[in-house]
Formats: structure tokens, C-alpha cells, sequence
């Protein structure tokens, strides 16, 4: 999916990509991959001020190693100070909670223009898990009804990625995350569902 309109992260995307010199993947979560990685993202989203990553533990000890990467960050920090825009955390998959194979399923985001950087963001799922970290914070929960929304999870399919999820181990976050689960399922139960057969329009 593309997106064309100009906002902060893609702002950033774009400066960073100038930097890079070579093919580089970089997993989007947060509001930037909402923003970039759907369509209908409300339009306030695009004023966040930062862009913040994902990084596979399997891919870890790489990317850790890749000199580019790291100097292109810092010359994208620099150049977008002034407008009080940057590129914050990169996390290792360990300190954000995901379910055990999210690599596998990841989205690809296109943006026209860029030469070195191949964008991606986790499935839906497991971006409303990684809003989980904070608990019931008031805006996680209206970015995690977004993603709701937007591709009518059920409830069921919810649970199971909840059981399945594996937490930074820290308790504090786990708390957080038993705080939200009640409320998040409550959220997908309030989506409409597909139509049962018996109720499929027709004529009477």
C-alpha cells in the first residue's frame, strides 16, 4: 500500500533514506506504521513527531554491526532537529510484546521515492499487542479500536493471540498488558461480525 501524502514519519522515512547507501529493512511500529502502513489512518496521526522500530532478534547481531544504518539515523536526527522531528528507539523484539512468529507475518509498506529503504510493519495483530505495553493508556486504546476497526478482528482471534504473546519479563508489563486484555477484548466485541448465512440480504 502506498502512501503520497507528505506527514512527519514519512518526512523522516524520506530523510533517512537519503542517508542510507545500501538496501535497507526496517520494521515500523507505532503511530508511524499506522499512519504509513494503512490507508484510512485518521489524519492526525501523521503529526507525530518520531518513528520508532522493531529489530528481529534473528537479524540482531547484523543489523547491530551495520555502520550505515546507525550513521544515517544520527545524520536524519541532525538534520531534522530544528523542526523537532527524529528517529527515537529501534527495539529489540524482546522489549515490546509480539506473538511468537511476527517476522513471518509482516506487511509490506511502499512509499514512492525511496532508494534504499524496504519498509515494513507487523501484522495488525501484532501491532494491537505491542499497544498493549502500556496498559489502558487512553491513546493506545483509541490507536488499538483503530486497528480493531479496520479489519473487524474477532474477538477469538484476539484471545488466541493473547494467550500465544510473548512478554518483554518484566512485571510491571505484565500487569500493563493483563490491565488492557479485558478492555481490548471489549473493544472487538463491540465490532459488528461478518453476517451469518441466515442473515445475508436477499430478497423476502
Amino acid at each position: 500500500m502506498a502512501a503520497s501524502k507528505m506527514n512527519n514519519p514519512l518526512r523522516i522515512l524520506k530523510t533517512l533514506d537519503g542517508f542510507l547507501t545500501k538496501e535497507t529493512e526496517l520494521i515500523l511500529f507505532g503511530k508511524a506504521a499506522i499512519v504509513l502502513g494503512f490507508p484510512n489512518a485518521p489524519e492526525g496521526y501523521g503529526s507525530t513527531l518520531d518513528v520508532d522500530g522493531i529489530l528481529p532478534s534473528k537479524e540482531l547481531e547484523t543489523i547491530r554491526q551495520d555502520e550505515q544504518f546507525w550513521e544515517a539515523i544520527e545524520k536524519t536526527n541532525e538534520t531534522l532537529e530544528p523542526e523537532g522531528l527524529y528517529i527515537t528507539h529501534m527495539f529489540e523484539e524482546t522489549q515490546t510484546i509480539l506473538t511468537p512468529d511476527w517476522t513471518g507475518k509482516t506487511v509490506d509498506i511502499s512509499l514512492d521515492g525511496m532508494r534504499h529503504l524496504k519498509l515494513k510493519r507487523p501484522s495488525t495483530i501484532d501491532l494491537i499487542l505491542t499497544k498493549m505495553t502500556r496498559g489502558r493508556d487512553p491513546q493506545d486504546m483509541s490507536d488499538i479500536n483503530f486497528l480493531i476497526t479496520t479489519e473487524n478482528i474477532p474477538p477469538a482471534q484476539l484471545e488466541d493471540a493473547m494467550a500465544a504473546a510473548r512478554l518483554p519479563n518484566l512485571q510491571e508489563i505484565e500487569e500493563l498488558f493483563e490491565s488492557a486484555r479485558p478492555a481490548v477484548l471489549e473493544l472487538a466485541k463491540k465490532q459488528p461480525g461478518p453476517l451469518r448465512q441466515s442473515e445475508e440480504p436477499g430478497p423476502r
